[in-house]
């Protein structure tokens, strides 16, 4: 799906009231896998930007980015999931997030489609042993044959990582 399909759909979304938001997801994939962002906290969806890396931040973390004025964290997905880095194609995107009041940025392989996704349709995420990634899953989503992970994006990072980035950058705020 393209880019400008993907923000018009966005777009309509914000248009409804917020009760339309609920249930709604925008689906990625990283390699074979794929996985869903509550819509509610998705500002937009762009192309890869130039980023300015920032000494001394763990390797997840890209850099920052200058959007509109504002400076945005970067985080590359896969590195955060421990999964193989992969050089950056014209499919790449970025994921600009909204979480309360923080801009961040979530590089992503692609983005598919947004999915509505009932909570009848929803199971919770098992426990699968102690790995950090457990953590990232709200839950698993049934959309006809096939599974999302719902993610929950207030955890993607831990407070001792929100730490290090607010005393390495400056104010991020939300995007104008």
């Amino acid at each position: 799906m393209a880019e400008n399909e993907i923000d018009l759909l966005l777009e309509e979304d914000e248009a409804d009231d917020e009760d339309a938001l609920e249930n709604k997801f925008l689906v990625f994939s990283l390699a074979d896998r794929e996985y869903g962002l509550e819509i509610k906290y998705i500002i937009e969806i762009i192309g890869m930007q130039p980023i300015t890396e920032v000494p001394d931040m763990p390797a997840f973390i890209k850099g920052v980015t200058n959007l509109r004025g504002k400076v945005v964290p970067l985080i590359d997905v896969r590195l955060r999931f421990h999964m193989e880095s992969i050089p950056y194609t014209e499919k790449t995107c970025v994921i600009i997030l909204n979480i309360e009041g923080e801009s961040l940025g979530l590089i992503v392989d692609t983005v598919r489609e947004v999915v509505s996704i009932p909570s009848e349709n929803t199971e919770p995420a098992p426990k699968m042993g102690d790995g950090e990634a457990n953590r990232f899953i709200a839950s698993f989503g049934k959309v006809e044959n096939s599974v999302k992970i719902l993610l929950d994006v207030r955890k993607l990072l831990r407070d001792d990582e929100l730490e290090v980035l607010h005393e390495k950058l400056p104010e991020t705020g939300t995007p104008a």
